[in-house]
Order: structure tokens, then sequence, then C-alpha cells
């Protein structure tokens, strides 16, 4: 699909890779961009309608399904990590917060935004996934449980909308340079470099999008005998 004169709803959208998308989709000529956000007042660039939407509130998000009608492209974008392993202390609760978050807030919005995609001729659905829905790390381990469910949500979704004709685009990335990594001494990608690059694929009809070359090495070392996700991440 185009961004020239779509109408874009972006969750997550005050700070980081979501506040990205919103800058990028005005500047493609969107027609509209909602940012959601648990707090709009957070909400400050210009241009953008700011709406409360906690993706883990099911009254939120069926009040901005019924808000947002005119929506042709929902951006899945926000999501929480927490360091830590599957055996440390708390990594139950911690889990299902993540699970939360990352798993439940798109499926509820998938639910939620599909009758409005159809209605608006289809449209498009883009989920923010990660690197780590593919490999594990002690660091990342719980997260990126969470975002291998999220990557099998994508997947399912882009079968269950096929028929409608809304297409369901996954970006898959590493490390990007935002708030959520503060603190992580690693190399890292710009956010607008990932948007963009999600944008293009998005235009192009594509169903899924390799946010930056450490994601399409993993990509490729996924059919490598051994795979990447066998290897010991510390060696």
């Amino acid at each position: 699909m185009k961004l020239q004169d779509s109408t874009v709803l972006i969750t997550g959208a005050n700070r980081g890779i979501g506040l990205a998308f919103a800058r990028e989709a005005l500047a493609r000529g969107a027609r509209k961009v909602y940012a959601g956000a648990r707090n709009p007042a957070s909400v400050k660039l210009q241009g953008v309608e700011a709406i409360e939407l906690d993706v883990n509130d099911p009254d939120q998000v069926a009040a901005a399904a019924r808000h947002a009608g005119d929506v042709t492209l929902v951006i899945n974008n926000a999501g929480i990590a927490t360091l830590g392993g599957f055996l440390g202390e708390g990594s139950i609760e911690s889990a299902r917060a993540q699970l939360e978050t990352n798993f439940f807030g798109p499926m509820r919005m998938g639910q939620a935004f599909a009758p409005v995609l159809a209605a608006n001729g289809g449209g498009a659905l883009l989920n923010v996934l990660s690197i780590a829905s593919w490999i594990s790390s002690p660091t990342l381990a719980v997260y990126g449980a969470s975002k291998s469910a999220a990557w099998a949500l994508t997947n399912g979704l882009r079968n269950e909308l096929r028929a409608q004709g809304t297409q369901v685009l996954g970006l898959h990335m590493g490390f990007v340079d935002t708030d959520l990594t503060h603190g992580l001494e690693m190399p890292k990608s710009a956010p607008e470099a990932i948007v963009r690059r999600a944008f293009d694929a998005l235009e192009a009809g594509a169903d899924e999008v390799l946010g930056d070359e450490l994601t399409q090495q993993v990509k490729r070392g996924l059919s490598a005998d051994p795979g990447v996700y066998l290897r010991d991440p510390s060696a």
C-alpha cells in the first residue's frame, strides 16, 4: 500500500521507533496520523492526533477502533523489554508482562481493527518484531520468547486477513538506538533508517522486511547447519 493519502494509527507513538514512524508517515503524505500513547500528553509531534491507547486495556483498544474508523494502516509498535533468562528470579512474572504487551497487545489490535481495515478497502497491518524472534541469549531470552510469539501471530494474521485484502508486514530488526536500549553497549541502528526501510517494503507490497544487516545475516543462518539459533551466544 502507499503512504500517500493513507490514514495511519501507531501504537507507542510518543517516542523511539513509534515517533519515527509518525514523522515518516507525515513526510510521505499520510492524510492523517493517529498517535497512540498511554499518556496522550506525552505526544509532542505537530500534525498528528494523539489518542489515549494502552494496548493492554481492551476497553481503550475498542474505543480507539471506534474513534479511528478511517484507518487504513495500523502499526503495532508498542512494546516492552525486560532483561533476563528463563531461570532467573521473577522470570515467570516477567514473561507474563512482556507477553501481555508484545503478543496480546497486537492480537487485541488485530481483532479490533480487522473490520476497520476491511471497511476501508483492506489496507495494511505492520507488526514491529525483532531479531530476538529467531535467536536467543540469556540477556533477552524472555523478551525473545514474547517476540517469537508475536512473529507467529503476524504470520497467522496474514493468513486470516488475506481474504479481505489486508497486507500484513512483519518488521524484524536488531538493536535500535532508542530509550528501550539505553545502557546496552552494542551496535545500534538509527530508528529513522529502520522506519524508512519498513515503509519502502510496505509500499512495495512485501510481507516481511529485515531492518538491518545483522538481521539479514541471522535470517540466512536459520537454514544453516547448525542453525544460527543453535549456536552458543557467548562464544
